[in-house]
């Protein structure tokens, strides 16, 4: 077998993985083939710092020579993508495939969740104004939201709290890199009364309520979510 370079081997198990890769497990995988296979004292001793290097190294090699790939950090590690621009032309490639789209109250509802979480279905209804048991539903079956537990509150309400495909589909890391995350969370918004004074503060600025009495069945906009590379993002159907 031909002697391989750390770089190379990083890039290739990039490049191979439909999953994203943590730096730990790339780097427990090279060290157990490379004991087995190709003995050599750095591949045999490669830690997951030095796979973090190696992934910076690649990604100012590749922003040097203008290349279409860039590696990505998400919720659940690493990722090989293609750059943004480039999928008007990687779009024909699959035809069949759509891009992800939600209604307005889903993303209004996703957004409350999202910024608020964990966060009761009460909670939400008392920012939007509307019932949201269809809505939640919705975002529950198409895996961006999650039950979390249950409230410290009368009757045990469920908690609901984006799930790791949320974070992987928006194209961030967690939800602290949301926009502007801190200050969102410090907004006063409508509370139910039932958490008017155990519940936390739940609200979020830029979330429109619709008018009462609306319902979100009756709301048939929709909106396209946005995907910041085309490389691993799988679309969901409407």
């Amino acid at each position: 077998m031909p002697k391989m370079k750390l770089n190379q081997i990083v890039e290739a198990m990039l490049f191979a993985s439909k999953e994203p890769i943590t730096t730990k497990v790339i780097a427990k995988i090279i060290r157990k083939v490379s004991k087995r296979e190709v003995p050599d004292d750095k591949l045999c001793s490669v830690n997951a710092k030095e796979i973090e290097k190696v992934i910076d190294t690649l990604n100012r090699s590749y922003e040097k020579k203008n290349s279409p790939y860039l590696i990505e950090e998400r919720s659940k590690g690493w990722s090989l993508f293609t750059r943004i621009e480039y999928g008007v032309y990687l779009r024909e490639l699959f035809p069949d495939l759509k891009p992800t789209r939600l209604s307005a109250p889903a993303l209004e509802t996703l957004a409350i969740v999202a910024y608020r979480q964990p966060i009761t279905k009460a909670a939400v209804e008392a920012v939007r104004g509307v019932n949201v048991d269809g809505v939640l539903q919705s975002l529950i079956e198409r895996g961006l939201v999650g039950i979390g537990g249950r409230a410290d509150l009368p009757g045990k309400p469920f908690l609901y709290q984006t799930s790791k495909n949320f974070l992987e589909h928006f194209g961030i890391k967690n939800v602290d890199d949301l926009p502007n995350a801190s200050e969102l969370r410090q907004v006063e918004l409508p509370q139910p009364e039932a958490e008017l004074v155990d519940g936390e503060q739940l609200s979020l600025t830029g979330v429109n309520s619709t008018d009462e009495g609306e319902s979100d069945e009756d709301d048939n906009d929709s909106l396209e979510v946005s995907e910041e590379n085309e490389g691993h993002n799988n679309p969901i159907e409407e």
